[in-house]
């Protein structure tokens, strides 16, 4: 049973799914009848209840139809986690599933990893051991009690196990399989590319920028988000930027009148929130990327797009080690500015370092290894 609530791990279950086909495809045609074929239960809790985004992101990551559709909606961080688990419940008492899949760092995800473990159903944690060391983020705590409870935990970076070892989680129930992220990107890329977004913005490719923003500690007073508004507009006078704009950041954008001033040059474009592919096309060929994302700075880190991650901390430091990620503190804009004018300065690094792993293939990887635990 794989467990989704949020868009993120929609990309990340994806090629998990396709991975239980294509072992059922293999042990049909090539394997000895004694080799399991594996059925599989998609269960959506609705922590992102935008029907219409969810519609887009299933039918182009090719994800089928959820077996089971939750519609929890939002609320506070408790309300979320119990809704999910007094909804979920039944469902894994009818279903029975062997094992239960949960991906990244949301609400769902812990929520879904408790009601198993204490109905004595094996978990899998998929994108374990990130650490941003901050306990004041939510995602944090959700990691670590997910990665606490869990029985299989599949991780994106040697620095993911290393983190759990220093928690004293056994070394045996910790495997380092990449990062299924890059696998839907590198399966998607293509037909990104092929998008008319850049036309259907009327932007050319490595002119412009990619925003995106929705933490808390960025968006949650009137304070912060009005210092990085000003913060992009100044920006914009050196390159337009496109910003996708989640919902809840434009609630709080139109709840402080910054609307306006985020928009007032004309440089600053306020879009809707894109589809997988059509974010995709346009992180890809942008020139750079402000982003408060997790996500993002993966897939920048693979296409090669310099990055500056507006926090002061990251639980994906792989993507400044080996990548083309870059922490800015959001609270300086001196430093924002002075960053982004360093981007433009520097000549494009023509092939990105990729981070061990990354290579598509970790679907494959985490399938296997659950074929091996179950027998």
């Amino acid at each position: 049973m794989h467990i989704v609530g949020t868009r993120p791990n929609f990309m990340k279950i994806a090629p998990i799914m396709a991975a239980v086909d294509a072992w059922n495809n293999r042990v049909r045609d090539e394997r000895p009848a004694a080799t399991p074929v594996l059925s599989q239960v998609l269960v959506h809790t609705g922590q992102h209840y935008d029907e219409k985004m969810s519609t887009v992101f299933f039918e182009e990551l090719g994800l089928p139809k959820p077996d089971h559709y939750l519609g929890v909606g939002s609320g506070t961080h408790a309300e979320m986690t119990a809704r999910v688990m007094l909804a979920l419940e039944p469902v894994i008492l009818a279903e029975q599933p062997a094992i239960v899949v949960v991906v990244g760092d949301v609400n769902s995800t812990l929520a879904a990893a408790l009601v198993a473990t204490k109905l004595g159903i094996p978990v899998v944690h998929v994108e374990a051991g990130l650490r941003s060391g901050d306990r004041a983020m939510p995602e944090e705590l959700n990691r670590l009690v997910t990665d606490q409870v869990a029985d299989l935990l599949f991780t994106t970076s040697r620095g993911a196990d290393e983190n759990l070892e220093a928690e004293g989680i056994p070394a045996r129930r910790v495997m380092f399989v990449g990062n299924t992220m890059i696998d839907s990107l590198e399966r998607h890329r293509e037909a990104a590319l092929r998008r008319p977004i850049l036309a259907d913005l009327d932007i050319s490719p490595r002119e412009y920028g990619v925003v995106t923003l929705h933490r808390p500690s960025n968006v949650d007073s009137v304070e912060s988000l009005a210092r990085l508004v000003s913060v992009l507009a100044q920006i914009s006078r050196e390159l337009p930027l496109i910003f996708p704009v989640h919902a809840r950041t434009r609630r709080l954008l139109e709840r402080h009148d910054l609307l306006t001033e985020a928009e007032a040059d004309g440089r600053v474009a306020l879009a809707e929130p894109l589809g997988y592919l059509d974010f995709l096309g346009l992180l890809a060929q942008a020139k750079l990327v402000l982003t408060d994302s997790g996500g993002i700075q993966e897939e920048t880190t693979v296409l090669g797009v310099p990055c500056l991650t507006l926090r002061k901390n990251t639980e994906r430091p792989v993507t400044i080690w080996e990548g083309t990620n870059r922490l800015v503190d959001p609270e300086d804009p001196a430093a924002i500015i002075d960053a982004v004018s360093g981007v433009l300065q520097a000549p494009r690094r023509s092939t990105p370092r990729r981070p061990e792993l990354w290579d598509g293939r970790a679907g494959e990887r985490i399938i296997e290894a659950i074929v091996r635990y179950l027998a």
